[in-house]
């Protein structure tokens, strides 16, 4: 069993107890809500959000809102906090702005620094940044690669990786063109989570650059080697609980639907994967994800 190390992280007049090196949550079991046959008659909530522990939360949007039902990061520190991505829709059906306004807001009313930053450039991803638009203590990073290179300092792109500290928290930045020009990777120490976007998910794995997203995979490969990683965390779902077998582009239901989390052996297959498709890019379905050249 884990052990569990308890601190306190004092953000203002914000506690949080953390509890660093324990799973709270069993990603592998956790239930998402996942949308229903008739739309017109789905009454889930817009957003889901897990408390995964007192600083890092997971969120998911309605499939019935939009099929790609995309997840979303939110990481705290002790001086800020960041958002990964910020959905498909930006409708006030899908209160992306209010549930992490709470979250980071204390008894006074003053709320946490939010940065809101993107996985990739794809709009499923930053349709919702229209709610942080002008919003007070929040900066919002426009999804290009130049202001990602720009705020990162990723001058030599995608070689390099940045360092982004919250406030005894701090993130790693990976470049990781192929599936967009702009894809990055984030990993958080405290967690253990390297998150992947729309690179690595259980899904199809659209590849629009194969050279870039093989060279992607391997400086991935290489930074789990020196690094401890629990999961890879993508930003959908879109295979079943049947190997190999996924839902159809579109689907606005998916009640068998593969857990969110990876582990490391879907990235070490991909890998050798790409052993075959740098030269030769085929179709390719395995396990836990497909290879969709695009």
């Amino acid at each position: 069993m884990l052990s569990i190390i308890k601190y306190i992280i004092l953000v203002g007049t914000h506690i949080f107890s953390v509890v660093a090196f324990a799973q709270k949550i069993d990603l592998e079991k956790q239930l998402w809500i996942h949308g229903s046959l008739n739309c017109g008659q789905n009454k889930d909530v817009g957003l889901q959000v897990l408390k995964y522990d007192q600083t890092t939360y997971i969120m998911r949007q309605n499939k019935c809102l939009n099929y790609e039902a995309p997840f979303l990061y939110l990481f705290i520190g002790s001086s800020k906090a960041v958002l990964v991505d910020t959905g498909a829709e930006t409708d006030e059906s899908f209160p992306l702005y209010e549930s992490v306004r709470k979250i980071l807001t204390n008894k006074s009313g003053k709320m946490l620094p939010l940065l809101v930053v993107h996985s990739h450039g794809h709009g499923d991803h930053h349709a919702g940044d229209l709610q942080f638009k002008n919003k007070p203590n929040v900066e919002l990073i426009p999804p290009t690669k130049k202001e990602t290179v720009d705020f990162f300092h990723l001058n030599t792109w995608p070689n390099d990786e940045a360092h982004f500290d919250l406030g005894q928290r701090e993130l790693v930045i990976i470049p990781i063109p192929g599936h967009d020009e702009m894809s990055i990777a984030i990993y958080d120490p405290q967690t253990q989570w390297l998150l992947t976007g729309d690179t690595i998910y259980p899904g199809r794995l659209y590849v629009r650059d194969v050279r870039a997203f093989c060279s992607s995979i391997e400086r991935l490969n290489a930074f789990s080697n020196e690094h401890p990683v629990r999961y890879l965390m993508g930003n959908h779902v879109e295979m079943t609980r049947t190997k190999g077998v996924d839902y159809p582009t579109g689907t606005t239901y998916q009640p068998e639907e593969h857990t969110l989390p990876l582990g490391l052996t879907a990235l070490r297959e991909l890998s050798v994967a790409c052993e075959r498709i740098v030269d030769k890019f085929v179709y390719e379905i395995h396990n836990d994800f497909i290879i969709v050249p695009k």
